[in-house]
């Protein structure tokens, strides 16, 4: 009997079949994510593949180092050359029975940036953004950066993981490319280009409003029956398809009566794209192809659209599920994976847990947390500000990647416990020492044994916290900024705020 993971196999092999259109005049071909004015990943084994004619011999020259392949009987080779070091150009020069040369190849450190919309959101004002990032304008003026490149991963879906994407370029860094970039992504690159002194490459795969789900593998969704919920809140959506088809067809009539009438239509409800949101369908389609290729890390910015009452609880599982699954898939160890916890948004209580769920993600090794919880819109999901978000993110790839001693994070909760009637609340990253920003300490709440929470006046003594309420005079766990949007506003000594928190083992 054949396996699934066989099917799977097969299915990969047609694919590449299909993609590279093996013949018997097949020419050297490389993938859509190698091209011109790429940047190749530093201290690492230089991966080269492609497919070509099976059997056909394949050479390889880069900066003085030779590889040699032979095609296997589908087609595929791949050589590995020794590590480069920063610099560039250089040109890459791939030979068979036809002949690739990619010109003003640099090498530095590569980061993939992935989620959904507010890292899809670009700097300049245009479909689909209403506004442009802090500053536009002067922002993408100033964004001239030769030794930084720049490349997006076109959006597909597919239902197995793919050899290839679709057909890309990579750009260099300047007010043209970076006006319609990642705007995260963009001042992230920019942090570490102006502090580490290398070439830096940002490759950029995400979809507006899509759930972590379809950014993880089937076989990572698969390993444990915890993660049902994902399949079940997938059959709910393909189950309300119908539904969804009669809304649509509604909306259109209204608009074509309205443009009759001579009135502005009603603007269309937003819903999710029913591909997009399937589980897999991105990881397999924007994901795969790019796993054979060395990175220093990955920056993620995404969990608006898992905060609905299917998909948030089991939120933190997901996650840390697909950020393992990803490692497994490039093979490189626990890599940088760097992530922003959602910010301040008027909603449901849900935002708050799914803030919780990523805080403790940070258990996994080599994780980082930007808290943007001081610097998002309660009105707008697409907070305009940028620029703090990405140097956020910075300070963490600094500290864990390039082995600085700084500070990368505001406050974070470690300990808590009942004290004279209050909670006695630690944090890590206070050193710098703990301050509420605007006045008296917001955001606070304590719980009895009953589990209700209660606001809480707080106070910063010395390097902790002391958080009581006349209503709960046997408080029992303490949490603060639990709210979508919530008025909170403890900070550390380099200017960055606390992430929210619940001291409750399970914060469902």
């Amino acid at each position: 009997m054949i396996t699934i993971i066989e099917i799977r196999q097969i299915a990969c092999v047609v694919a590449l079949m299909f993609s590279a259109g093996v013949t018997t005049h097949a020419e050297v071909k490389l993938p859509a994510l190698f091209g011109d004015h790429m940047v190749l990943q530093r201290d690492r084994p230089l991966h080269i593949w492609g497919m070509a004619t099976p059997e056909e011999s394949i050479s390889i020259d880069f900066d003085g180092n030779h590889g040699h392949a032979v095609a296997d009987a589908l087609g595929r080779w791949s050589v590995y050359l020794p590590p480069p070091a920063a610099g560039g150009p250089f040109t890459l020069t791939v030979q068979g029975k036809n002949t690739i040369r990619l010109s003003d190849v640099l090498v530095g450190d590569v980061w993939v940036a992935s989620g959904q919309s507010n890292m899809q959101f670009s700097m300049q004002a245009a479909p689909p953004w209403t506004r442009g990032t802090r500053n536009s304008a002067v922002e993408i003026a100033a964004a001239d950066h030769p030794d930084m490149r720049l490349m997006q991963v076109p959006i597909a879906t597919a239902t197995g993981p793919q050899p290839d994407m679709q057909s890309t370029q990579w750009q260099r860094c300047s007010p043209a490319s970076a006006a319609s970039f990642s705007a995260v992504a963009y001042f992230f690159g920019r942090a570490l280009l102006l502090k580490e002194k290398v070439p830096i490459g940002l490759i950029e795969s995400n979809v507006g409003g899509t759930p972590a789900e379809a950014w993880t593998s089937m076989d990572a969704l698969t390993s444990t029956a915890a993660l049902m919920p994902v399949f079940t809140a997938r059959a709910h959506m393909t189950d309300g398809l119908a539904t969804v088809e009669l809304q649509e067809k509604q909306e259109a009539e209204a608009a074509a009566a309205a443009k009759a009438r001579g009135e502005t239509p009603p603007a269309p409800l937003s819903r999710p794209t029913p591909s997009t949101w399937a589980p897999a369908s991105l990881f397999n389609a924007m994901i795969a192809p790019l796993v054979p290729f060395p990175i220093r890390g990955v920056i993620w910015y995404q969990g608006e659209s898992n905060t609905d009452v299917e998909r948030a609880p089991i939120y933190q599982l997901l996650f840390r599920t697909m950020i393992e699954d990803w490692r497994a898939q490039w093979k490189q160890g626990d890599f940088p994976f760097l992530f922003v916890q959602i910010a301040n948004f008027q909603s449901t209580d849900a935002w708050a847990s799914v803030r919780e769920a990523q805080r403790r993600t940070l258990r996994l090794a080599n994780t980082g947390m930007a808290v943007t919880i001081d610097i998002g819109e309660p009105k707008a999901i697409h907070p305009i500000d940028k620029q703090d978000v990405g140097y956020r993110l910075s300070l963490w790839a600094r500290d864990l990647s390039y082995g600085e001693a700084i500070e990368d994070s505001g406050p974070l909760f470690r300990q808590a416990v009942p004290e004279g009637g209050g909670m006695r609340v630690w944090f890590t990253h206070d050193a710098s020492g703990l301050t509420a920003k605007g006045g008296s300490l917001e955001g606070f709440e304590v719980a009895g044994p009953d589990g209700r929470f209660v606001p809480a006046q707080a106070r910063i003594e010395g390097d902790s916290v002391v958080a009581s309420s006349s209503k709960v005079p046997f408080p029992e766990a303490v949490r603060y900024g639990w709210a979508s949007a919530p008025d909170c506003n403890l900070f550390n000594g380099a200017g960055l705020p606390a992430s929210p928190f619940t001291s409750l083992h399970d914060p469902r």
